[in-house]
């Protein structure tokens, strides 16, 4: 769309470009890269989609692609009571996670029930970022921490993630970073730099490939760090991406807002293994979560495949429901180029969590059934292949 030009507005809704909400340092390189889509993300614009979701998709699970994600806000937590904090903050035990250690963590409130769910790194003693999805973590750390007069500095961090993501990622990552980027375990993080700007770089990422995460300090150079990491990945074929909704639900990677809800529990997604109910530390919401594990019977989110034509995603909670009884919604759902069968996510109650059990979504176009499956179905990449470890 020509952004000066009124005529040129589609039919179909777009989200209106304003100065109140931020961009990314990324942002003009996705335009002229072709980003045709955008949604609104912890604040800030993130692209959805350059034109073709599926063949994003193909580039994702077959090469590399290269996300903007700078709408991944670093919550920086420092000072004397930085640990306390977290600890506070998560029923999960933090206090054997050494510096350069990276933690998938669940945020709890007092009812046990989820306030996010977040990506935790340890940059250094007294220095930990927090990567939520999208909700306002910054203030919810703030109140906690001023309510107890904690002597800790909490700010939106000037960093700005990108994600290079796929199975050709370790190649272009290590064209850029030289031999550091193969040495990096899985789930860990560095302070390193590129032709001397100061980076961090973790091997995380949200596609279910292998990936890294490279965070950038100084927004004035995010042009060109995009373009540098382009031209790493030209041999690769890199292509621009978005996070892919297909791939995500293939690999079940959980959405906050979508999948995790603040009125359900970790048990409710299987995530039971992020609470310590009798970890040292203090944490918001033990008591609650105590009850909710001893009475046992949890609400489930499971894996199913939805008969019929392929369907392009639903844009909100379709009903759940059993001989006519209501149960609960599908969550998220998508056709899946490499499956060719429709998949998603289910909120039930325990009864229906079976393996084979029959549901029927109430879609907008008409009732479908519905059967309960393993998941996930492709299951996360970890390991880098043995000929680029041992190079």
């Amino acid at each position: 769309m020509n952004r000066s030009d009124p005529s040129s507005i589609s039919s179909e809704p777009l989200i209106t470009i304003g100065p109140r909400i931020r961009k990314s340092p990324y942002f003009e390189a996705t335009l002229r890269w072709g980003a045709r889509a955008f949604t609104i993300y912890n604040h800030l614009y993130m692209p959805t989609h350059y034109g073709d979701p599926v063949a994003e998709y193909w580039s994702l699970v077959t090469d590399v692609t290269l996300w903007d994600v700078a709408c991944q806000r670093q919550i920086r937590i420092s000072g004397p009571d930085a640990l306390p904090l977290m600890e506070l903050l998560t029923p999960r035990d933090l206090s054997a996670c050494p510096s350069h250690q990276c933690l998938y963590v669940l945020l709890t409130d007092e009812n046990g029930g989820i306030v996010n769910d977040a990506v935790l790194m340890h940059l250094s003693e007294d220095e930990f970022w927090l990567s939520p999805g999208d909700g306002d973590v910054l203030l919810w750390a703030q109140g906690v921490a001023t309510r107890l007069g904690m002597d800790v500095e909490i700010a939106d961090a000037e960093v700005y993630p990108l994600q290079l993501q796929g199975p050709k990622s370790p190649h272009v990552a290590s064209r850029l970073f030289g031999d550091i980027a193969l040495e990096l375990d899985y789930y860990r993080v560095v302070e390193t730099e590129l032709e001397g700007v100061p980076l961090v770089l973790s091997r995380t990422g949200w596609s279910g490939e292998l990936g890294y995460e490279i965070y950038l300090r100084d927004g004035a150079r995010g042009d060109w760090l995009w373009e540098r990491i382009m031209r790493a990945g030209r041999d690769h074929a890199i292509a621009p991406a978005a996070p892919s909704t297909f791939r995500s639900i293939e690999g079940e990677l959980l959405s906050y807002g979508s999948d995790i809800r603040r009125e359900d529990n970790p048990w409710t997604f299987g995530l039971g293994r992020l609470v310590d109910l009798d970890k040292k530390a203090e944490f918001i919401g033990r008591e609650a979560l105590r009850r909710i594990h001893a009475g046992g019977n949890h609400r489930r989110l499971v894996g199913i495949e939805i008969e019929g034509a392929p369907i392009a995603g639903n844009d909100a909670f379709w009903p759940v429901s059993e001989t006519g009884e209501r149960l609960g919604h599908v969550s998220r759902c998508a056709w899946s180029p490499r499956l060719e069968r429709n998949i998603g996510f289910a909120n039930v109650p325990h009864t229906h969590t079976a393996r084979g059990s029959r549901l029927t979504v109430e879609t907008p176009t008409g009732p479908r059934q519905a059967t309960v499956v393993e998941a996930p179905w492709f299951p996360a990449q970890k390991t880098l292949p043995a000929d680029l470890r041992n190079r």
